[in-house]
This record gives structure tokens, C-alpha cells and sequence, in this order.
């Protein structure tokens, strides 16, 4: 496979769970109401250090998208998807972003987010 060569961002980021590899700045999310099945998610504008599985046809809670998974580039964990295509006008803004899902990552301040409990605060979206 070759030689890894991982970027480290500086500031505050979000690191792969499993093996805290620098995945993107605090700067760079655009939004955190996203949802997946394993609970929040959020929009980024920048990811580094991931690759990108196979494109297909999903349908999502905003209709039909054109995505990819992403994986860490470091260990190879599902961290979330990237969308390629957006077929509905008012979702065009999500072309070329990446979500990533708050369970597969490490916060900010190196804490880890798991799957919400009904009735648990979310700090994190305050």
C-alpha cells in the first residue's frame, strides 16, 4: 500500500474515534442537525484524511442524493459519507461536502460521542 501521509490540522478538530487521526477543524462544519442511524451527524466543509468508497444512488431524508462513504485514511473506519450529486434544487449546497457521524468521532476537546440516550442533554449542540 505505500506510505501513509496524514495531514494534522491545528486547533480544534474532529479525530477518528479509533485511532484519532485529524479529520477536520471546528471551523469547517456548516451545520449539526444532520441525522444518521446511529443519531447526529454533522455537515463539514473540509475533510482530509479519509478516502472514498464506491458512489451510489441513497435515498436520504432530503430526497435522492449521489454518495460516497468515507473511511478513515489511517485504520480504515466508517466515519460518514460525502455527497457527489444533489438532484433537488435546494440541496445543491451539499455537493462536494462531507457528513460526518458523531458516533464515529472524537470531539473538539478528545471526547468521545455515542449513541444518544432518550432524554440525554446535548452540550455539544448548545
Amino acid at each position: 500500500m505505500g506510505r501513509l501521509f496524514l495531514l494534522n490540522l491545528e486547533g480544534k478538530i474532529y479525530s477518528c474515534k479509533h485511532c484519532k487521526t485529524h479529520l477536520a477543524l471546528c471551523e469547517d462544519v456548516i451545520s449539526k442537525s444532520f441525522q444518521c442511524k446511529h443519531g447526529k451527524a454533522y455537515l463539514f466543509n473540509k475533510v482530509v484524511n479519509v478516502y472514498a468508497g464506491e458512489t451510489e444512488d441513497r435515498m436520504m431524508m432530503t430526497g435522492l442524493h449521489t454518495v460516497s462513504d468515507i473511511y478513515c485514511i489511517k485504520c480504515g473506519s466508517y466515519v460518514g459519507w460525502k455527497y457527489e450529486v444533489a438532484y433537488e434544487k435546494n440541496q445543491k449546497y451539499k455537493e462536494g461536502k462531507s457528513v460526518l457521524e458523531r458516533f464515529k468521532v472524537s470531539g473538539p476537546e478528545g471526547n468521545n460521542y455515542w449513541v444518544a440516550q432518550a432524554g440525554a442533554s446535548d452540550a455539544d449542540d448548545a
